[in-house]
């Protein structure tokens, strides 16, 4: 990870000012650091390590590949609606708050890189803890997993979602703190979105857990409606409603509309998996 972001740094500064490349540089720069970033593991398990993974010769075996894929649908689902999503929330900001408003949603990205990110560090750390005690049959451990994560995650959530909003002008200013304007403007927005933070661990963790339990459907149409749906409507209709602070908060009315379905789907499968 670290020598990805290492990478497209310098490459970044080589491409776009050395050269003179543009976007097109920036693009690049992006394909080179994850090139490097996939090889590093690969020449890693590739050769004798401390760990119990080695890459080897086998055979084809299509049953487990198949399971495996349909059951990381969710994780798929998530990263394609990411892309199509950052593509409209950036045509309505040019519609509603000209290039300005694009910048400062790509200083939400970065920020919100931070705060979500620790959601998405713990969902997907844990995750292997709670598909191994849910094979193993460990009901007690499971419900103690699933009970523990919850509340750290709530509790988690208040406190991160507090350090955006006393924060956000320190955050907005280290990007754009020679614009007063857009410093405003984007100390605006971080404000308005961070207020999804206090609610998205919960969806991220739901998606993760279902994974974990092996019900790829259920994580995959979590991560859809929360990812892909919900956004795409609330980007196209809050603005009707608030203008700018409208396309602000789209992610969290997403993030209230998911949490319903979240919250569903754990009382549903409750006695399925028996961690409640």
């Amino acid at each position: 990870s670290l020598a990805v972001g290492l990478t497209n740094m310098v490459l970044d500064f080589l491409f776009i000012y050395v050269f003179g490349l543009g976007v097109f540089g920036a693009a690049l720069a992006t394909g080179i650091s994850q090139f490097i970033g996939a090889m590093i593991p690969i020449f890693y398990f590739a050769r004798k390590n401390k760990s119990p993974l080695k890459l080897v010769k086998t055979k084809l075996e299509l049953k487990p590949i198949l399971k495996t894929c349909t059951n990381g649908s969710s994780e798929m689902v998530t990263n394609i609606s990411m892309s199509l999503v950052n593509m409209l929330y950036n045509l309505q900001l040019v519609k509603y708050a000209g290039y300005d408003g694009v910048v400062a949603y790509g200083i939400i990205m970065y920020v919100g890189f931070i705060f979500v990110g620790t959601y998405l560090g713990y969902s997907v750390g844990v995750a292997p803890i709670i598909g191994y005690h849910y094979g193993a049959g460990n009901t007690d451990e499971l419900k103690s997993l699933f009970k523990k994560s919850l509340i750290l995650l709530s509790a988690t959530a208040v406190i991160l979602t507090a350090c955006a909003e006393i924060f956000s002008s320190a955050l907005a200013g280290i990007f754009v703190g020679y614009n007063k304007e857009l410093h405003d403007m984007t100390t605006n927005a971080i404000c308005l979105f961070a207020l999804s933070y206090i609610i998205s661990g919960i969806n991220i963790f739901a998606s993760a857990f279902f994974t974990a339990l092996n019900n790829g459907l259920v994580s995959a149409i979590i991560s859809f409606l929360r990812t892909l749906v919900f956004q795409v409507a609330f980007i196209f209709i809050l603005p009707l409603l608030l203008d700018l602070n409208g396309i602000w908060l789209a992610v969290v009315g997403a993030e209230i509309c998911s949490l319903i379905v979240s919250i569903s789907f754990f009382v549903a499968n409750r006695k399925k998996y028996k961690y409640v």
